[in-house]
């Protein structure tokens, strides 16, 4: 297992049957919609994590699925599997049950495993709406536990006395001084200098790195995240949909903290489901628009479909970084009609858009490949983060502007005799790097005059796999 910042923070665990509650406790705590609610029992499969900050304490929140006394199919028992692992690694556990359903037969089987887990647990007797259901609740006490809070979720009654319980098992929380020391590149240049102002230093290598993996659906995402952490952090069936939430883990590599975010898989809009797979297909685009830079998984044996190209379009539209993941390359044999190279060109062709997008090819079945993606990943970060001295973009710019003077252009709020004159360019921005241009009108600024202006930027900052943002404003 891959060891991370957030190993050294405690973890608490929400756990318990299906349906009584635990995701609505979950977003409770956090404040925010951040896991899936729904009616349906069994709605949340994976284990889905999230840092919360209460009053001064910090902890790692866990949701898990529900826990059953005798699951049926193969997914079911993995979900009790994963509730396991979140119970063996945490520190606290706080276990919901239903008011409303009164005190089950199962529940009393999971109040004798958390007994035997010997850790803190905190009974949370969810779904309190009337007084009515209070004094009914009072039967939860016959379980034994020896602290037991009611609550509801959704009405918000009670949750604040169960944080009390919760962290006061927690340890103490650290005290950080405040930094107060002002930053080197302030004191050697005056606030005032213009190309200062728009281009601050470098992030340092400690910035976080969000990595979103997304894809049609059973392509091997969740297996491709696993391979990457070294355990079985995902559930992984055949079973198309497995994955409902959009999932963040934390790890290191190469000393660079890294998230990576697993998602459900995006089916073509006239298929997406009406109900829980909806809000997973939601779930799924908030990924990407969060993440830096977005894996496209496909399938080695259905390679570039145009549903691919349409999940690649997304994160384009909203400038992210991206990297095309040829997974279960180890289907491919040596007599097959796919040869990598012939793969390549194939990928190349539907994503025209974007010819700079670099490839990798994987088995995550193998875990053969990771090594180079996550490199890849690290070379394309870099490239997204990186800053180009004001004096150096106005030099390309003098040469550009001498070398191939701005077409002329017709349309609309252009005076008659009217050229483009650029006066400066800076940039502004990283991942994407942005670059503003100082310009007479924008609307003199023709695309194929802007994409000759890309091209040279590319050409001689060696931006070879990210997408830039130019940005043309009147001055």
């Amino acid at each position: 297992m891959v060891r991370t910042e957030k190993d050294v923070l405690p973890i608490v665990a929400v756990v318990g049957r299906p349906n009584v509650g635990k995701s609505s406790l979950f977003n409770r705590i956090l404040s925010r919609r951040h896991a899936i609610v729904s009616d349906v029992a069994g709605t949340t499969r994976d284990r889905l994590m999230s840092e919360v900050e209460w009053e001064d304490y910090r902890f790692i929140l866990v949701d898990t699925g529900g826990l059953e006394s005798a699951p049926e199919g193969h997914i079911r028992q993995m979900v009790q599997e994963q509730a396991d692992m979140a119970m063996a690694g945490a520190d606290v556990i706080v276990f919901v049950t239903d008011a409303a359903d009164g005190m089950t037969a199962t529940d009393l089987e999971i109040a004798d495993r958390l007994r035997r887990a010997r850790k803190p647990v905190i009974l949370a007797v969810n779904k309190i709406d009337n007084d009515r259901r209070e004094v009914d609740a009072a039967e939860f006490y016959q379980m034994g536990l020896e602290e037991t809070v009611m609550i509801s979720a959704y009405h918000n009654y009670g949750i604040y006395d169960l944080m009390d319980r919760v962290v006061f098992h927690l340890p103490a929380p650290a005290y950080f001084p405040p930094q107060e020391e002002k930053d080197e590149w302030d004191e050697e240049f005056d606030d005032d200098d213009e190309d200062i102002a728009v281009n601050p230093p470098p992030p340092s290598a400690a910035t976080e790195m969000r990595l979103a993996i997304v894809g049609r659906t059973n392509v091997g995402k969740s297996m491709l995240l696993n391979a990457i952490l070294g355990e079985e952090r995902s559930i992984v069936s055949d079973v198309a949909g497995t994955t409902r939430d959009a999932l963040d883990t934390q790890m290191t590599y190469l000393d660079r903290p890294v998230t990576l975010i697993d998602t459900a898989g995006i089916r073509r809009p006239g298929q997406v489901q009406p109900g829980i797979e909806k809000y997973s297909v939601l779930r799924s685009v908030n990924a990407v628009s969060r993440a830096d830079i977005t894996l496209v998984i496909t399938d080695a044996s259905e390679l570039a479909t145009a549903q691919d190209a349409h999940i690649s379009g997304l994160a384009w539209d909203l400038c992210k970084g991206i990297i095309v993941v040829v997974n279960k390359w180890d289907l491919v044999s040596e007599n097959n009609r796919w040869a990598r190279e012939e793969a390549i060109v194939r990928i190349q062709d539907r994503f025209h858009f974007m010819p700079y997008v670099p490839i990798c090819f994987t088995s995550a079945l193998n875990r053969q490949g990771i090594t180079t993606l996550m490199n890849t990943a690290i070379e394309l970060w870099n490239e997204r983060m990186r800053w180009i001295p004001g004096r150096d973009l106005q030099y390309l710019l003098a040469e550009a502007l001498s070398e191939h003077h701005p077409p002329p252009v017709k349309g609309k709020g252009i005076r008659r005799g009217e050229f483009l004159r650029i006066t400066r360019v800076n940039q502004v921005g990283v991942n994407p790097p942005t670059f503003l241009f100082s310009c007479n009108n924008p609307r003199l600024v023709h695309f194929t005059y802007q994409r000759y202006l890309e091209n040279r930027i590319r050409e001689r900052f060696r931006f070879d796999r990210t997408h830039l943002k130019l940005v043309f404003r009147r001055r």
